[in-house]
């Protein structure tokens, strides 16, 4: 019987529990994303919070699941390095490069990423893709900005809809945009990073994760960026 997506994201969460052990000390801090897969991957790792320090949570969602299983978290201004960080996507091309924030916590990933030594995503074989762009792309705006940006997206050849009944923990909104052809997200994310009243947007090429654990119904395959 074919594994479901329940059971692929469990596997996975497992494996990337599994990598974080090899590499943490007790000295070290954790970054822990957020989404399903990630929820998994706080469930697995609370039986080895012994094994490391701490955790910064990239959203207050995570942070109030990983304190229900008594794992310590901290502020990231508490920390001057994160060791490594899990988090999952919403797409993966084969450079690495993704798009996150479904869950419209991307501003705070992408600062928890940046601040990380060892980023490892995390995630089923449905968010494998040749090119990036299916699935619409978050950005986090600031309230006054919406109008404005959202014409600098179409200018670029995106089609911008806003979240309804969204708010970042930020105090900020969601964009998600349509249309866009991906054929170097390292290029489109700078130029829309350059959008005045644009906070973050939800490409992940510019600090790709070093590593994708991808489940799929023969098992975790490991993808290692190549730098």
């Amino acid at each position: 019987m074919p594994k479901t997506q329940d059971e692929l994201k469990r596997e996975v969460a497992a494996a990337a529990v599994d990598h974080v052990l090899k590499m943490v000390s007790p000295q070290d801090t954790v970054g822990v994303g957020t989404g399903s897969t990630a929820n998994l991957f706080i469930e697995l790792l609370a039986p080895h919070k012994d094994k490391f320090r701490d955790t910064v949570a990239s959203s207050l969602r995570s942070e109030e699941l990983l304190k229900k299983f008594g794992i310590p978290v901290v502020d990231l201004n508490m920390r001057e390095t994160i060791k490594v960080y899990v988090d999952g996507a919403d797409e993966i091309n084969p450079n690495l490069h993704l798009i996150k924030g479904g869950g419209g916590a991307l501003l705070r990933e992408k600062i928890v990423a940046s601040a990380s030594e060892y980023f490892i995503c995390i995630a089923d074989e449905s968010k494998l893709v040749d090119k990036l762009g299916a699935f619409e792309l978050p950005i986090e705006v600031i309230p006054m900005a919406v109008a404005v940006v959202s014409r600098k997206l179409a200018s670029l050849g995106g089609e911008a809809h806003l979240r309804e009944g969204f708010t970042t923990d930020n105090g900020n909104l969601i964009l998600d945009v349509s249309g866009f052809s991906v054929s170097d997200a390292r290029e489109l994310e700078t130029t829309i990073n350059q959008i005045p009243g644009v906070v973050c947007c939800g490409f992940f090429a510019l600090r790709p994760p070093e590593l994708a654990l991808v489940s799929s119904q023969n098992g975790v395959q490991t993808l290692k960026l190549n730098k």
